[in-house]
């Protein structure tokens, strides 16, 4: 029966070109449009670290002076020196990662090529199994190479490329502001978007090529990048330094449970306890533990004009579904004989009604595949734009199979008040029309 319904819609559809592709036109845009924007928020709002987003978390530590003041207002997203490698030492999570970005020229093996200025990152040993970074070759450097300083560095696999032709590189050297580090790993490719352990330069489109150890860095006093808080004389001596009242760091735990969560919570005010006790705080202890998703909301990673243009292109579907219901009420009241006709000959209600489904069905299916090579073009579109994001602007197989159900949702329900028009026409009024 189903086959036989298919078929005479495909018939209906034939019989009237133009209302049809009108119908199937108004569906394709407004799905075609409305996946566009969606599948944008659809990546950005996306998880960064899957499986492990709930379980790391930023940690926050007032640890400003007095000068305008407000109680329990919100700390500096970063830490002080001090304070991060005092959190660093304690050990008191699962794992615990301290960090900072920066700018280096960085020089492979081959003294012929200039050094190129690259994005790095300067951290501690548990970042790489923190954030499921995966290793291609060798393996990251261990908490006891933290401890000694050690030259080593792990590099990204597009550096990989570009210094050692994709060859195997652990061992071999890579010169990183001057100074010579031996490559202990090299990872796959990976790219984290939102970049979110490290907003202070940017959300997205980040992509860093090599990562040393932190205390590796502050032993060669490299420089480093980002947005730094400093609320006080720092004696002379460079912010980067311990005992400056400058906050430029950023901290992440991973922490397996709510019950963790609260147990290291507990922990940095009783930190920020000690500290206020001891005069380096002179704030009441105020902190903050927000784990990924936590931190997306609250920095407002997702453009705003991002959550706009989705709101406004659902809109806009429903006003194309709007003008597709006016069109299948129009086309209905033309085919009142032929409907007449067949339930004078024992179709009941329900029959017919299943039959304009089907045919709404069916131009949802068209409607679909229109609206899906719409979206690529709006996709590609997007790419070529100028947002720090435009690279993200991708269909995957979700969205694909959004894209499908959509459109069927979309016309079906598009398609009930016509259905339901055509099985209450009177068979009796529209014989003696014919």
């Amino acid at each position: 029966m189903w086959l036989e319904h298919l078929k005479n819609a495909w018939r209906s559809l034939r019989r009237s070109p133009v209302l049809s592709a009108l119908m199937v036109g108004a569906l394709g845009l407004g799905v075609g449009i409305c996946m566009t924007t969606l599948t944008v928020y659809h990546v950005l709002t996306a998880d960064p670290i899957p499986g492990k987003g709930d379980k790391l978390y930023e940690v926050q530590i007032d640890a400003g002076n007095l000068i305008g003041y407000k109680p329990g207002e919100e700390p500096t997203f970063q830490l002080t020196r001090d304070d991060g490698e005092a959190l660093l030492a304690a050990a008191k999570a699962k794992r615990q990662a301290l960090m900072t970005g920066a700018f280096m020229a960085v020089r492979g093996p081959d003294e012929r090529l200039p050094p190129e200025i690259l994005p790095m990152r300067q951290t501690s040993a548990d970042f790489f199994a923190m954030f499921n970074a995966p290793m291609a070759q060798g393996a990251a450097w261990s908490r006891q190479d933290d401890q000694n300083e050690a030259r080593v560095a792990v590099i990204s696999h597009e550096l990989n490329q570009r210094l050692f032709g994709g060859a195997n590189s652990v061992g071999k050297s890579v010169q990183v502001g001057g100074n010579e580090l031996r490559v202990v790993g090299v990872l796959k490719p990976w790219k984290v978007d939102p970049y979110i352990f490290d907003l202070s330069l940017g959300a997205y489109g980040r992509e860093e090529m090599v990562f040393m150890p932190f205390s590796t860095a502050r032993g060669l006093k490299l420089g480093r990048a980002g947005n730094m808080n400093c609320w006080g004389d720092t004696g002379g001596k460079s912010p980067l330094e311990r005992g400056t009242p400058c906050a430029w760091l950023q901290y992440w735990v991973e922490l397996d449970s709510p019950a963790q969560a609260q147990e290291y919570r507990n922990y940095l005010l009783q930190y920020s306890a000690e500290q206020q006790k001891a005069g380096r705080f002179q704030r009441a202890p105020n902190v903050r533990l927000r784990n990924v998703p936590e931190v997306m909301a609250f920095r407002e990673v997702l453009p705003a004009d991002v959550r706009l243009q989705t709101g406004l292109a659902f809109a806009f579907l429903l006003v194309c579904l709007v003008n597709m219901v006016g069109l299948q009420l129009a086309k209905t009241l033309r085919r009142s004989g032929e409907i007449g006709v067949r339930r004078a000959l024992g179709a009941r209600r329900a029959t017919v009604f299943a039959q304009f489904l089907v045919e709404s069905a069916l131009i949802g299916l068209l409607g679909a595949g229109l609206g899906l090579l719409l979206a690529l073009g709006g996709l590609w579109l997007v790419r070529q734009g100028p947002t720090d994001y435009a690279g993200l602007a991708q269909l995957d197989s979700a969205m694909l199979g959004i894209t499908l159900g959509l459109s069927l949702l979309a016309s079906l329900l598009a398609g009930v008040l016509p259905a339901w028009r055509a099985t209450q026409l009177n068979p009796a009024i529209q014989l003696k029309v014919q």
